[in-house]
């Protein structure tokens, strides 16, 4: 693996204990954004799935239309993060048109070219959502080297987000000794 990209990966996915929410949500950021630069692609972003939505949590762009999307949700079952994470839909695309379920798939407000997407598992097992790249334009050069890096990156970024949940937690009532 490229030694410059893991050890950058590294330096924006540090977790420590002291990390405020403001910290880890630009850690997020900053991890999606070095892989859209790296993979090439015009949006990289991480999804949470909740409530059977798919609500767009992170996101990192270059293009406008995706701008204003944070926070935006649709039905779980009609997103192409549900199918990656079930199976239905490979976690590597260099060319969505040529799937041979391509009609099948749930219709997109952008045209889908290439599409990089894996499943984000927190500690405790839990599928959170996923963490996914895509580009207009089909891309042939993505390779499975690619992939295994945004799987690095969504390990990473399950560490950063499974901080940020423990913090939320409610804690205990301290016991009067």
């Amino acid at each position: 693996m490229d030694t410059d990209f893991e050890e950058k990966l590294a330096r924006v996915a540090v977790v420590t204990a002291d990390m405020s929410h403001g910290q880890v949500d630009r850690s997020v950021r900053e991890v999606l954004q070095l892989m859209r630069e790296h993979l090439a692609m015009d949006v990289a972003f991480v999804s949470c799935f909740t409530d059977g939505q798919r609500v767009l949590r992170q996101l990192v762009t270059t293009d406008p239309y995706w701008l204003d999307k944070e926070g935006c949700s649709d039905p779980l079952e009609r997103s192409f993060c549900q199918r990656v994470v079930d199976g239905r839909l490979p976690q590597l695309v260099t060319d969505v048109s040529k799937l041979p379920d391509f009609a099948e798939l749930p219709p997109t407000a952008v045209p889908i070219g290439a599409h990089l997407s894996v499943p984000i598992v927190l500690p405790d097992g839990v599928v959170y959502g996923t963490a996914c790249c895509f580009s207009a334009a089909p891309n042939e050069a993505l390779t499975l080297r690619d992939l295994k890096r945004l799987q690095m990156a969504a390990d990473m970024m399950a560490r950063l987000i499974a901080k940020s949940r423990r913090d939320d937690a409610p804690q205990p009532d301290a016991v009067d000794s």
